[in-house]
């Protein structure tokens, strides 16, 4: 039996890539320093979703990443309320689809993402403004269902 993965899935934009909604980075050299050793994937879930980069900043609107998860709550972009509801979940069955893949047990995320956020993330209110609420973003949400466990840059 093949020995248990230890490879680990992060957020692309903590590795140095420039995929953040403003397209710039959120570079965290531990995570960088991860993937340049080939001990984790980085991952753009809305990248991997079909968002250009750059894109409108999104937040969760009338719930949290496993309210998206179940249709009790979208995933709008600040100011004009665009629905990117079903690229933000294409976005994070992909990324689950790659830790099913390599077998990952463990990802390390950015916190305050709508989609990567875990503990932390973005949540519109009714004028469609953003703030950090408790809580998980879509891909969090859907990797801890699956058993993955989270964490972020600030947990390491």
């Amino acid at each position: 039996m093949p020995k248990e993965s230890q490879m680990i899935i992060v957020s692309a934009c903590l590795a140095g890539f420039s995929c953040r909604y403003d397209g710039k980075d959120n570079l965290c050299e531990t995570v960088a320093n991860l993937v340049r050793e080939g001990k984790a994937i980085p991952v753009c879930p809305e990248q991997l979703g079909g968002l250009p980069t750059p894109r409108k900043p999104a937040g969760i609107f009338n719930g949290l990443g496993d309210d998206v998860l179940i249709g009790k709550a979208e995933v709008k972009t600040v100011g004009n309320g665009e629905n990117v509801t079903v690229s933000f979940t294409k976005g994070a069955e992909e990324v689950l689809k790659v830790a099913k893949l390599f077998g990952v047990k463990k990802a390390i995320l950015k916190q305050r993402s709508p989609s990567c956020g875990c503990g932390k993330t973005w949540q519109l209110d009714e004028d469609l403004k953003n703030h950090v609420v408790e809580g998980n973003g879509v891909t969090a949400a859907l990797l801890k269902q699956d058993g993955i466990e989270v964490l972020t840059e600030e947990d390491i």
